[in-house]
């Protein structure tokens, strides 16, 4: 890709620069993770292990302002705040206008509306959206996802704020297929407060013709699309999954859905994310092959990869 960068490539953190540069030396085909609401970039820690162990290199940029770790995150919400579709996604695609080739894009709940926003403008060679949020469009609106929503969206002042979850609110709206004690132990591993405005963003995109949650589905140059779903998520249901599919259907290139049985929001996550990476990376490797060599980069104290809690 070119070297020039948008408006916004200012705002790229030093440690963004650091991935955006082993990246491009390392010649390998980059895929960059985007994070959902409530998740940090940490929380694809294991799945970028899985794409370089296979030849690709890993880019897990933030959100504007993403503190470092789970536990500045709950201890400064503030900076988390305010953050909308249009500045989230015009940051990525800073980063990725950084890139030398033309990225893989796999993104979980609101990072899977964010994928979809990037392949629709071009910027990805294949994308993987994980039980994505709806986009202008997407017309359903199931229960439970509205009950999912409504820590946020039952109190128009969170559209400003950045909202945390209860463990009672997240086991609803993340982790209902799991057991009460991975359950727990994923809420405190991993759950941060979430910028309300995307939430607001999502639910009035269809009354709003400007919204910034608007996906081009109809750029040829979109690439292959995988929609996943979890059969049980509550936040991101079937109906939700497919009726984005359906949209994307109206698209010139490949666009598939998969439904993971027995799976909720956190199948990213939990215990049993390993069967959902190796779904999205079977699907990258059709449209985006993988290096014969190994980054001599790997995991290097370049990019900090731990999960803090």
């Amino acid at each position: 890709m070119s070297n020039s960068a948008s408006s916004t490539a200012g705002n790229i953190s030093p440690a963004e620069r650091a991935q955006i540069q082993r990246a491009n030396v390392s010649g390998l085909h980059p895929v960059v993770f985007v994070h959902g609401l409530w998740l940090l970039p940490s929380s694809w820690q294991r799945w970028a292990e899985v794409f370089e162990e296979a030849g690709y290199i890993a880019l897990m940029p933030d959100w504007p302002d993403d503190p470092a770790t789970v536990a500045e995150a709950n201890a400064n919400p503030a900076v988390m705040a305010n953050k909308t579709v249009g500045q989230v996604a015009d940051h990525f695609f800073a980063v990725i206008a950084q890139l030398e080739r033309k990225p893989a894009v796999i993104g979980h709940s609101f990072g899977g509306l964010l994928a979809q926003l990037l392949a629709g403008r071009g910027l990805s060679a294949v994308t993987v959206a994980i039980d994505p949020a709806p986009f202008r469009g997407v017309l359903p609106l199931p229960f439970s996802a509205l009950k999912a929503a409504w820590p946020v969206l039952g109190n128009p002042a969170n559209r400003s704020r950045a909202v945390p979850l209860s463990y009672e609110q997240f086991r609803y709206a993340f982790a209902n297929a799991v057991g009460e004690d991975e359950a727990r132990q994923l809420y405190r591993t991993y759950a941060v407060p979430a910028s309300g405005a995307p939430l607001f963003q999502a639910a009035t995109a269809n009354v709003n013709p400007w919204t910034e949650a608007q996906v081009d589905t109809l750029n040829h140059e979109r690439g292959p699309l995988l929609i996943v779903s979890g059969q049980k998520d509550h936040t991101a249901p079937w109906a939700i999954a497919n009726a984005s599919f359906r949209q994307q259907q109206l698209n010139s290139g490949l666009t598939e859905i998969v439904e993971m049985p027995n799976r909720g929001h956190s199948l990213t996550i939990d215990s049993g994310w390993r069967e959902v990476a190796d779904t999205a990376l079977a699907f990258v490797r059709r449209f985006a092959m993988a290096d014969t060599f190994e980054s001599a980069y790997l995991f290097s104290d370049e990019v900090d990869r731990r999960v803090a809690a």
